[in-house]
């Protein structure tokens, strides 16, 4: 076997290796979305049931029982992309967060039966989102390194892979907590 051929057969060997890494990498961050898209389903799926649980309680909350049953509408099209998922899942945590503070605010309402156990089951399924974006934003920092790195990012760039977006905490979330509020 002549030099040149061995070099080629090693070229091509690295191109192979380099595009099914790629591809892995793909797959992988499409097959996580779809197990954090899972677990945004089973959230909107609760919203209504707390909505109605909660509904009649907060008068003054209306406004907010609306945008969160807005938001949901807009999550459940079917021709929403993977960022504005990301988008709507950050308004969507920061509503629900809202209610579940304002449900503090009414006595009977936190007596609830069927409340309690809609606020179980969403701090269940909210740990569930946590997780699953955690495994997201791992897949999409692996796929991201991957096509940014040489020499793969040579033949990203050929497959037109662009950087993916990670899932992020909402604004508000990062602020500091007033401790003082809660012995008031």
């Amino acid at each position: 076997m002549s030099t040149s051929l061995i070099i080629l057969i090693i070229i091509l060997l690295i191109l192979v290796f380099m595009y099914n890494s790629l591809i892995s990498k793909k797959n992988q961050v499409e097959n996580i979305f779809g197990s954090v898209d899972a677990v945004l389903k089973k959230r909107y799926d609760l919203i209504p049931n707390i909505v109605v649980a909660v509904s009649k309680y907060m008068t003054h909350e209306k406004s907010l029982l609306q945008e969160i049953t807005k938001l949901r509408a807009e999550a459940n099209k079917p021709d929403i992309s993977d960022a504005q998922k990301i988008h709507l899942d950050a308004k969507v945590s920061s509503a629900l967060g809202s209610i579940m503070i304002a449900v503090e605010n009414y006595p009977d309402l936190k007596a609830n039966e069927n409340v309690i156990h809609l606020q179980h089951t969403l701090n269940e399924v909210e740990e569930q989102i946590s997780a699953a974006r955690r495994a997201y934003n791992q897949a999409v920092t692996d796929y991201n390194n991957t096509i940014e790195m040489i020499p793969t990012n040579f033949m990203a760039s050929y497959m037109k892979y662009t950087r993916k977006d990670v899932f992020e905490i909402v604004e508000n979330e990062r602020k500091n907590i007033n401790v003082k509020e809660f012995f008031n």
